[in-house]
This record gives structure tokens, C-alpha cells and sequence, in this order.
């Protein structure tokens, strides 16, 4: 059960279970991704750190200001900046990653011309407005405004954005033990990204997905069949409450919906290989199922029907 703590301008606070918050993020407010925060008794544990410093700071004074604790423990789920753009608000804490998310993030969202970084940002910003005013499709219009918000936040705050790196890692499994509660991180591969982690409380049956699990969102998949095999895995657990990565605090039921759609894309691209139906006729002419057509993402669901083709295709 969630209980509503307080809001924020970029998320809103629920309590889970005494000393387990979920920080969920407005739309367009500079958070983008969701967070969580765990009393570990002697000091906190913050899972993922939003796409902003501004974001991430505030995340933390209200952590702190809550519990009247210190946070000891930064966990980034992988690499992309909408989960790890607020680390430099915890440059102070033992930040912890998998070997292979913090290559990604050192590799990926280094910025050595801030001036260059901005510019190209203001391009793309240019770019998504130009898409809105020609866009005529209603979920899809709505998925480009709130990239478009999102990215502003992030490009306001560019001029004061640091990337700074996990320095502890691990590649499987890690526990965390403090003197109220233990929490592990798991990482089963790369679905989402090449390497994704979530935490799970095993006292709690509390799990925060990172973008393992996510609600009603065309999330980008990295590697379709490894997506499957964690899915699998997660299931298997005894996972009650889910905190997705983008979307509600859920139950089991986010979890069968993002299968069943993994599903989809895997079992369509795989007909549409067999038949030898070339790539771009396939993603036109795919009929979706109307449970996804409500769901956002800028590339739809199209984006993933080509990246599951282009998968099993070898391309």
C-alpha cells in the first residue's frame, strides 16, 4: 500500500512500508525517471537520481529532511541520464553501479564542450517543436511535449551538469546490509540497456526496476531476447510491489502487461522474417494491439518492431 508523503515541483513522495519511499516523477518537471529512497536504519540508500541536477538535489534534501538522516549509498540502475544526470548531488556517497553501466555512462554522457552540448541541445529542441506542429496524432503529439519538457529541464541545467561516475561495482548480484533492513541489487543482463539493475527488499517484497519494468511506455529495448530472460527471472521472485522505472507503483500485473507486449514485438518480427517481409512494410503495416495504442514513447511502438526485426534479422 502507498501512502502520499508530500509533493515536490519535479515528484511526488509515497510511503511503501515504514522507512521505504518512492520519489515518482511529474511529467516534464526535470525528475523524468522515478526514484526510491530506503532507511537502511544507521543511514539511506537512494535508488536512481533523476535526469537533473536540480532534480537530484532536491531529491536528497527531502530524503534528509525526512528521516533526519544521512544518505550513504547512491544505486544507478544503468546509464542512461534520465537516471543518472542528479549524481553529482551525491558525490559525497559511495555510488554503485555494474561494471558495464559504468562504462556506458563514462563513455556515453561525457561532456567536454558544455557550449557544444548546449548548442546541439537547442538543434534538438528546435527539432522536437518543428515534429509537435506537424505531428497530427494525439498520443504521439503528447509523447513529443513531454520530451520536449523534459530536455529543457535538462538543458537548463547543463551549464551546472557534472557527470560523475560510480565508484564501486559489481556484475550479478550485490546485498546491501544495514542494521533495519538488507536490500539486494540484481542485475540479469541488458533488456532496456546493456546492463540493468533493479532492487529488491526481500522482507518488504518491495522491487524498484529501473527500467526493467515500466508502465504504458514504448520504452527503447537494447536486446529483446535478454528482455525476455529477466522478465522470466523477475517473475520467479517474490516481488508484491513494483516501482517501475517511468509510470505508478504497481503490482504484479505491470510485470504480465510489459511480458505479454515483449512478447508481441518478439512474435511479429519473427512471422515477419520467416515470411520475408521486408523491414519497413512490416512496421507500416503491423496492426497494433488497441492495449498499446494509448501507450507514449517518441519512436511508438513502431521503434521496437524495428529494433526486435533488426534483432533475429542479424541487420
Amino acid at each position: 500500500m502507498k501512502n502520499l508523503i508530500k509533493e515536490s515541483e519535479q515528484f511526488i513522495l509515497y510511503s511503501l512500508s515504514d522507512g521505504v519511499y518512492a520519489a515518482i516523477s511529474k511529467p516534464g518537471q526535470g525528475a523524468w525517471s522515478n526514484a526510491g529512497i530506503v532507511d537502511l536504519g544507521e543511514a539511506l540508500l537512494i535508488f536512481d537520481s533523476f535526469s537533473t541536477p536540480s532534480a537530484g538535489y532536491e531529491l536528497r534534501r527531502q530524503a534528509e529532511d525526512m528521516t533526519g538522516k544521512k544518505v550513504k549509498y547512491l544505486i544507478n540502475s544503468h546509464y542512461h541520464g534520465d537516471h543518472t544526470f542528479g549524481n553529482q548531488a551525491f558525490i559525497d556517497t559511495t555510488i554503485i553501479s555494474t561494471s558495464l553501466t559504468r562504462k556506458w555512462i563514462e563513455e556515453k554522457n561525457k561532456m567536454d564542450d558544455v557550449a557544444k552540448e548546449i548548442e546541439e541541445m537547442q538543434v534538438y529542441l528546435k527539432s522536437l517543436k518543428d515534429q509537435i506542429q506537424k505531428n497530427q496524432d494525439r498520443i504521439m503529439k503528447a509523447s513529443l511535449e513531454n520530451q520536449l519538457n523534459e530536455m529543457t529541464k535538462v538543458l537548463n541545467d547543463l551549464p551546472i551538469m557534472k557527470i560523475v561516475l560510480p565508484h564501486v561495482i559489481f556484475d550479478e548480484k550485490l546485498i546491501i546490509e544495514g542494521t533495519k533492513r538488507k536490500v539486494e541489487l540484481h542485475c540479469f543482463g541488458g533488456g532496456h540497456s546493456p546492463s540493468d539493475t533493479f532492487m529488491y527488499l526481500p522482507l518488504e517484497k518491495i522491487g524498484f526496476m529501473g527500467d526493467v519494468v515500466t508502465e504504458d511506455l514504448h520504452l527503447p529495448i537494447y536486446n529483446p531476447e535478454e528482455f525476455q530472460l529477466i522478465l522470466d527471472k523477475v517473475k520467479q521472485m517474490d516481488i508484491e510491489t513494483f516501482i517501475p522505472g517511468h509510470g505508478n507503483v504497481g503490482n504484479r500485473d505491470i510485470l504480465y502487461t510489459l511480458e505479454e507486449y515483449l512478447s508481441f514485438l518478439i512474435k511479429s518480427s519473427k512471422e515477419a522474417i520467416a515470411n520475408k517481409v521486408p523491414l519497413e512494410s512490416f512496421v507500416e503495416n503491423v496492426e497494433t494491439p488497441s492495449k498499446y495504442k494509448d501507450w507514449k514513447g517518441i519512436k511508438g511502438i513502431q521503434g521496437n518492431l524495428s529494433a526486435a526485426y533488426s534483432y533475429y534479422s542479424g541487420e
